[in-house]
Order: C-alpha cells, then sequence, then structure tokens
C-alpha cells in the first residue's frame, strides 16, 4: 500500500471517530449518564381535529373549505392499522358515525399511541413524566424506569399504564391497561382491552425522536408501527390546556370529518 493511500484511510479513520465521538457527546446527560430528555418540545401546531364551518343552523365539517373564511385546514395523511377481515364493516361504522362515536370529541383523552410524543419531559432518578398539552385538555403519564412491573391495582384508563426501561441511550415505554372506548387513530381505528403500545424515544442534539407500536392481535393483522415523529427542543414554557368543549356535535348534520395531525 503506498503512502498517500495510507494517509488517506488514516485521515478517513480519524474523521469517521471524530464523528462518531462528536454523535455521543451531542447528547447531554444526567449524572447518571442516561440521555437528557428534561425540556418542552414542540412537535406541530396541535391537532386540526375538528374545524367546523357554519351553514345557517348546521355545521360543517368537510367539503367546506371554499365557504370559510382563511385558509382551509392543512391536511396530512393519516396511517391507518391493518384490521382483520372480519373488523373490516366495524372500522367502516366506527368512521361513518365518528362524531358520535368519537370519545376524544367529547373531551376525553384519545388514548396512546393517538395522542402522540408528550410536549414537554421531566426526566429525574427513577422516572420520566409525561405531560401533554391536547385538545382534550391538559393530561400527564408517569414511567418509572427503576426497573418495577405494571401495577396490579391499576384499573383500565384512557391512557393505560406505563413502564419504562432503558436499551442504550433509548427510552422504552411499555403501556397497558387501557379503557377500549379510545381509538389508534381517526376514522375509527379501535382497539380492544388487550391493546399494548410500546414507545420509543431518544434524543439526537435538540432532537427528540419519538416513534410507537401497537400490538393488538385480536383485532389487526399484524404490529402497527406509526411513523417516526420529530420534537424540537423549545424555550417555550408549557401552558395549561383551555377547558376542552365539545364540537357542538348535537348540532352537526354532516357527519364526515377530516384527517386528525396526531
Amino acid at each position: 500500500m503506498n503512502v498517500t493511500r495510507s494517509l488517506w484511510i488514516m485521515a478517513a479513520l480519524a474523521t469517521l471517530g471524530a464523528a462518531a465521538s462528536y454523535a455521543q457527546d451531542d447528547v447531554p446527560r444526567l449524572s447518571s449518564g442516561r440521555p437528557d430528555l428534561n425540556g418542552t418540545w414542540y412537535n406541530g401546531d396541535g391537532v386540526l381535529h375538528v374545524r367546523p364551518v357554519r351553514k345557517g343552523a348546521s355545521l360543517c365539517i368537510r367539503g367546506c373549505e371554499d365557504e370559510a373564511e382563511g385558509p382551509a385546514p392543512v391536511r396530512v395523511p393519516v396511517e391507518r392499522p391493518s384490521y382483520k377481515p372480519e373488523f373490516l364493516a366495524k372500522v367502516r361504522d366506527l368512521d361513518d358515525r365518528q362524531v358520535v362515536e368519537d370519545a376524544s370529541l367529547r373531551c376525553y383523552p384519545p388514548g396512546v399511541p393517538r395522542i402522540g410524543p408528550p410536549d414537554k419531559l421531566v426526566h429525574v432518578p427513577g422516572q420520566v413524566v409525561f405531560l401533554y398539552n391536547d385538545i382534550t385538555g391538559s393530561h400527564f403519564r408517569t414511567v418509572p424506569t427503576d426497573g418495577r412491573g405494571h401495577r396490579t391495582d391499576f384499573g383500565a384508563s384512557y391512557l393505560g399504564d406505563a413502564v419504562g426501561r432503558w436499551e442504550g441511550d433509548t427510552l422504552v415505554v411499555e403501556t397497558a391497561h387501557f379503557r377500549d372506548d379510545t381509538w389508534l387513530t381517526d376514522d375509527g381505528s379501535f382497539h380492544t382491552a388487550d391493546l399494548r403500545v410500546v414507545e420509543r424515544l431518544w434524543r439526537q442534539g435538540e432532537e427528540l425522536h419519538y416513534q410507537a407500536t401497537a400490538y393488538d392481535p385480536a383485532v389487526l393483522t399484524e404490529p402497527w408501527a406509526k411513523q417516526e415523529r420529530v420534537a424540537t427542543l423549545t424555550a417555550r414554557e408549557l401552558v395549561p390546556a383551555p377547558p376542552c368543549v365539545e364540537q357542538d356535535l348535537d348540532l352537526i348534520v354532516d357527519g364526515s370529518h377530516h384527517d386528525n395531525r396526531r
């Protein structure tokens, strides 16, 4: 091997080593050595779940942008779980009757993973607290990371019972014990009480990466993995969510809907 090629290889290896070192040092850490997840994380402008337009004595939910004042809602494609054939009719029926059946439209917590990544994290030894500012109100989840299992005295709830563990620099959160009246996403994507959700969060510089997978083999043909979301650290402090107000559901005569941004 000639000298020039040897020097080039040594320089390339040094560059790769420096890049790896930079990536490692780019993650702030607690005294325990774990990545520091503390902070407020901006992951979007909220959920444009319902943005009705009044048409006379009724409200229009979709197909009425031309008559609305101001810009139309942003349409963001929503990933769909894959259901077993015998449950497709139920999904379509719930989809058609979303304004009646969707618990989040009546100000109940939207469930996991529908609620998406947290808006703020409080990270201390032994636990991480997830804080949310959602259209349904302010919510929190306490995630122990000290090795304990799921609680045995915990009844089913909208946001479930979470326990966490570390896989390298990734926080892995497993949640179970859900009520069965929340949805995985929009458009009738129901689940059973046996739903289990695994979320993964990791930090890269001032970005927080979030990915979630739902497991419900009784109704789904395969685990449903949501597309990765990326939130950005911000100096803006989290404020309490405004009171959730039902969207005049009794007056809605157009039973359609539009995609939500979760």
